[in-house]
């Protein structure tokens, strides 16, 4: 008979066999379990894993009896990457929540040039302009073709505005509209703990373009 093995994930307790946490042997959890054990132990003798402990029960369920979880899809792909049981990961990536994210989404944002970087320049600007304000606001330009690009440009000489303080995102080649990646820098905004809001930016009278057609106004609440 495996032996048996109590474990402290976190602050949560568990009990389980060896021959379970070692089910699948190219994994990260089965190597710490392979030789002498690489871990330490708690107060109890219970092997400590220093990880959230809340989704290991659904490590262990699929460990135990290949039942792939259906709630907290993300945070238990998470914890699958960390102690890389391959099969687990693969089976979460078909899932709907992780194929929508990774072969959807992320793959959509990989052809916007400095997505990332012009998120993080997003939040700089809106926490420079906070100082002794509720709110603060980014102007943002978005375009998505090269033509949109152009015009994006020759708007951004004739409005009255720091140049340098409008973030610029686009061109891209991809389906996706103006609107689905306006919803994407909300949505990632968010996702680093901002309350963030958008409209479309209305310019003076007379302007000769729609400005509303490449610019947008995202609204930083502070309190």
């Amino acid at each position: 008979l495996s032996p048996i093995v109590e474990l402290n994930v976190g602050g949560e307790m568990y009990t389980t066999t060896l021959s379970t946490l070692k089910k699948h042997p190219g994994s990260k959890l089965a190597e710490m379990f392979t030789g002498q054990p690489k871990l330490r132990t708690d107060s109890e003798g219970r092997f400590f894993i220093d990880r959230p402990g809340t989704y290991f029960k659904y490590i262990l369920e699929y460990l135990r009896s290949n039942q792939v979880p259906t709630q907290c899809i993300q945070d238990v792909y998470k914890e699958a990457l960390f102690y890389d049981i391959k099969p687990l990961i693969k089976q979460l990536e078909d899932s709907p929540q992780i194929f929508g994210e990774l072969v959807a989404r992320k793959q959509f944002l990989a052809r916007v040039p400095s997505y990332s970087e012009n998120i993080e320049l997003m939040i700089r600007i809106a926490r420079a302009e906070a100082v002794a304000s509720r709110r603060s606001s980014v102007i943002v330009c978005v375009v998505r073709t090269e033509e949109d690009a152009a015009r994006c440009q020759d708007a951004l000489n004739s409005l009255d505005m720091d140049k340098k303080s409008v973030v610029k995102f686009g061109p891209w080649k991809a389906a996706p509209s103006i609107s689905d990646l306006l919803d994407c820098i909300q949505m990632d905004v968010e996702a680093k703990g901002y309350q963030i809001s958008f409209q479309p930016h209305v310019t003076e009278k007379g302007f000769r373009f729609k400005s509303q057609d490449f610019f947008y106004k995202f609204l930083f609440t502070w309190w």
